[in-house]
């Protein structure tokens, strides 16, 4: 009998190799089973938005997946963007194919009309007055700006000059919704830069005794070619545009990165890039003009002019000098505000306060009035038209976030600590302050009880899941008053208010087995109205089982995760099943925030095709989300013990599957993307708790990331010994369970570079593992092309079938499993 289970287990071994030898023979793109296509066919829903008066709701279609020679049409790569050559705008982007505009009240419908057949839309945004509502519509050759009149629909191209939107933000509105101002192709630009076909200098870089650390960066300028070439695509004129088609010169041209209109309409704070441009950070640190200009262009002021931005300490905490997040008083007429750090930038600094915000009202002369001061970074400003604002602050290293409430016209007046908590700590989460957008477009905190309280929305977390929830609360006191609360089994959350003084507010709503749709309540009264009626994209998985589960790992950490089961299966009767464990690692200073729970299991069963739920159409158990948490309390860095807090989570998901009779815990695989992806390969690389991996676009070489990855402060140099223990690449020869590898050959997401799975497949197969390296054309970090997701779930499930669910069980294994 022993013979005859060792020959069953040679022949299927034998076979899995052959199978093996078929799948890495295989040419072109391949198509997975049906019911994982009709998954990535499924429709989009629209996306929605408000109108400003509360009256009008835009649904905006979107696109299909495009198919792969959209992602094959030719691309420059430089500056650390991707820009499309041939019309003058950001490559890879998002279409919608129509809007339509409906009336709150009534639901009545009106399709805006008059967009060539030819034309994508994009940018989308309302008229402060809510009159309008302006888009761009991109063609092969050239992108322009629409404006559609909001009762009607009809819509019209408004000038004739081709935007120039390589940067986004190619058009804003003035105050009042009658004039934009837009960012056009520089008609005097001439031709575009020919690379010389021969080498006309050495590339030449140089560093005097200066610390200059960079994140790894992709798609940086590397030739002075590169340079004339990124200067000529973002050559820009600035127009002033009126609704009615008028257009006119604002006096502004080259590389103009923002156009930011004051409230009260007369002066414009712009944003030019000039050189000398780098060759090791990527566009938004090179030297910077900040400028305030009247409304006909002529210069009022020089705010600024940045200097390039190489050499800014790294780190989570560190920032840039001088003037940052500039911006508007929303609550003034014409006042500007920005920070400035006072640490030289540096978290490794100790001061007692390390961001200041200043301000510089109209005319803007003198010198700029610091408002207060913040002994954390700060990390945003709300302002309010009642004589209060809203700042935040926070720090990394250790979760603190802290919001005050201040006088800004009284900076005197001593600021109140309104918030103090850990960031990581969700169930304390106070949620954010609702705004208004008034006529004149500026962004301003609603405010009830004569300006003494505001209202704030958050998701609610809580030990029995998220429930979001509107509150107002009471600044001075600190008492709160809740307003709206999700109860189940619905999942509802608060998309703003329709009309504050009456009550009314938006909500999406939702629950397991119903799609997301839009509803209007009011304050104090149970009822609803349904305001859009989007159907289920795949019905056909509501037969599926999908439960929240919470478990405990072996140090007392809980975790939890989102249980998907067949339709039809019954556990006592079919028993264990192959599973599929999704997740991705996540950092905390404490154990207690660590356990927190951060979902609801009222959520609508979204079929992400990038993610593992798909799978359970295919006989497999799905753990889906599974924790991944990695704590590092006090001084403690949550990375010291990356790996045995991985197996810890892991076993824990394992054990509490196989306890609930689900799981069968001999054929588990491990999947993750980007940093689970990361996860998966140590976990595969230090355990045996599976018995195959998936690994997409992931880092491997944390040497390749040596000024610090996710939330790791330590530079490679500080703590090599982390970073070598951390890096799968290091232990490949260790890797003994079968892994596909899959990335985009474009990715162009920071440390996340091709070669870092084409050089870890390199040391698999030199070690001997059983691996397969997967690279999809044209693709970025995550993939877009209808051909490449088809391919790469049918890569998945292959996988998955050959090693996971026809694996032979490791007791039949030769030799069995190696121990770690």
């Amino acid at each position: 009998m022993k013979n005859i289970s060792r020959f069953l287990a040679v022949a299927l071994l034998l076979t899995l190799l052959f199978v093996t030898t078929v799948l890495a023979q295989e040419d072109g793109y391949k198509i997975p089973a049906d019911a994982l296509k009709a998954l990535v066919d499924a429709p989009f829903a629209p996306s929605v938005s408000v109108s400003p008066d509360g009256k009008l709701l835009m649904l905006m279609s979107r696109e299909s997946l495009p198919g792969i020679e959209e992602l094959a049409q030719p691309e420059l790569r430089i500056g650390g963007m991707r820009i499309n050559p041939r019309n003058n705008g950001p490559s890879r982007s998002s279409y919608n194919t129509g809007i339509v505009i409906s009336e709150i009240s009534t639901g009545k419908e009106t399709s805006v009309s008059g967009v060539p057949s030819d034309g994508k839309i994009s940018n989308v945004s309302w008229s402060p007055d809510g009159v309008h509502i302006a888009f761009t519509v991109s063609f092969s050759d050239r992108i322009e700006l629409f404006l559609a009149d909001a009762k009607s629909g009809s819509s019209r191209r408004l000038i004739d000059s081709p935007l120039n939107a390589v940067q986004g933000g190619a058009y804003t509105w003035l105050p009042g919704g009658k004039v934009l101002l837009a960012r056009v192709v520089s008609p005097s630009r001439g031709s575009m830069p020919i690379e010389p076909t021969l080498p006309t200098t050495p590339v030449i870089q140089e560093n005097i005794g200066k610390a200059a650390p960079a994140r790894t960066y992709q798609d940086l300028l590397t030739t002075p070619f590169e340079e004339d070439l990124l200067e000529w695509m973002l050559a820009s004129d600035v127009v002033n545009v009126s609704v009615s088609g008028t257009s006119t010169s604002f006096g502004l041209s080259g590389i103009v990165s923002s156009m930011s209109p004051s409230p009260d309409g007369k002066f414009i704070l712009t944003q030019t890039v000039h050189r000398p441009f780098s060759y090791l950070v990527p566009i938004y640190r090179f030297p910077t003009r900040i400028e305030v200009r009247d409304w006909t262009g002529s210069l009022v002021k020089e705010v600024t002019d940045l200097p390039l931005m190489e050499e800014v300490p790294t780190g989570s905490g560190s920032t840039t000098t001088g003037v940052r997040s500039i911006g508007w008083r929303q609550d003034k007429d014409a006042t500007l505000a920005w920070v400035e750090a006072l640490d030289g930038g540096d978290r490794n600094v100790s001061v007692d306060f390390r961001d200041a915000l200043y301000q510089l009202p109209s005319p803007f002369s003198g010198e700029a009035q610091e408002l207060i001061r913040l002994p954390l970074r700060y990390s945003g400003v709300s302002w309010s038209d009642q004589g209060f604002a809203l700042i935040n602050e926070s720090w990394t290293s250790t979760r603190q976030t802290r919001t005050y409430v201040f006088n800004p016209d009284k900076p005197d007046y001593p600021a109140k600590v309104l918030f103090d908590r850990s960031y990581e700590d969700s169930y304390s989460d106070p949620g954010r302050p609702t705004v208004e957008v008034g006529p004149t477009g500026r962004w301003l905190i609603e405010t009830t009880d004569n300006g003494r309280s505001i209202y704030l929305t958050g998701t609610g977390a809580s030990p029995e899941g998220n429930r979001p929830f509107l509150r107002k609360m009471n600044l001075a006191s600190g008492e709160t008053q809740e307003l709206f609360r999700s109860e189940a089994p619905f999942y509802e959350t608060v998309q703003g208010w329709v009309d504050a003084g009456k009550g009314v507010f938006l909500t999406s709503r939702e629950s397991a087995s119903e799609p997301p749709n839009y509803y209007l309540r009011m304050v104090g009264s149970k009822e609803m109205k349904a305001i859009t009626h989007f159907e289920h994209p795949y019905p056909e998985m509501d037969a599926i089982s999908k439960e929240f589960i919470t478990y405990t790992r072996a140090d007392g950490v809980p975790l939890s995760a989102m249980l998907y089961l067949p339709a039809g299966y019954v556990a006592s009767r079919d028993g264990p099943l192959p599973t599929l464990l999704w997740a991705y690692p996540q950092e905390f200073k404490s154990a207690d925030a660590a356990g927190q729970i951060t979902d609801s299991p009222y959520r609508f069963k979204r079929v992400l095709y990038s993610g593992a739920i798909p799978y359970v159409t295919q006989g497999y158990a799905v753990l889906d989300n599974a924790s991944m948490p990695v704590v590092g309390e006090g001084d403690v860095e949550p990375n010291d013990s990356f790996i045995e807090q991985l197996k810890l989570n892991a076993e824990a998901a394992i054990n509490e599957g196989a306890r609930r009779g689900v799981v069968d815990p001999d054929r588990v695989a491990v999947a993750g993307h980007s940093y689970g992806a990361f996860m998966t390969a140590n976990l595969l690389a230090h355990t045996d708790l599976f018995r195959a991996g998936i690994a997409r676009s992931g880092a491997y070489n944390r040497t390749l990331t040596p000024f610090g990855f996710q939330a790791e402060p330590r530079t490679y140099w500080e703590s090599p010994e982390v970073y070598f223990a951390m890096s799968p690449f290091m232990h490949a020869h260790k890797v003994n369970e079968p892994i596909l590898l899959i990335h985009g050959m474009a990715d162009n997401n920071s440390g996340t570079f091709p070669i870092q799975s084409e050089r870890f497949y390199a040391g698999l197969k030199g070690n001997g593992a059983t691996a397969r390296l997967v690279m999809l054309p044209n693709e970025s970090h995550g993939y877009r092309a209808r051909e490449s997701i088809l391919h790469m779930m049918w890569e998945t499930a292959s996988w998955l079938d050959t090693y996971v669910k026809n694996a032979p069980p490791r007791s039949l294994e030769v030799g069995g499993p190696t121990g770690r």
